[in-house]
């Protein structure tokens, strides 16, 4: 079980989405959740991912800027799986 960092409600890995900070200092979407770095998890939700961005948790949670690209990356992930 892991928790999503804007909901705070807890969900099994494989149903989150994962945004890691590498050792490299980059920010990825980690499909496989498997990536080594930092991570944090988010619900499978755009609005989840509008208010991660909105409230800049990604950059608080990872200790640097985050692209546009990753939100716009997890939003498509979401909405490929639609």
């Amino acid at each position: 079980m892991r928790k999503c960092v804007i909901t705070n409600e807890r969900f099994p890995k494989k149903d989150l989405m994962r945004v890691v900070r590498t050792p490299e200092g980059n920010v990825i979407y980690d499909k496989t959740g498997k990536a080594n770095g930092r991570g944090v998890y988010l619900s499978k939700s755009i609005t989840v991912i509008e208010k991660a961005k909105k409230m800049n948790a990604l950059s608080r949670h990872l200790n640097t800027e985050i692209p546009n690209e990753i939100y716009i990356e997890l939003i498509k992930a979401i909405e490929h799986e639609n």
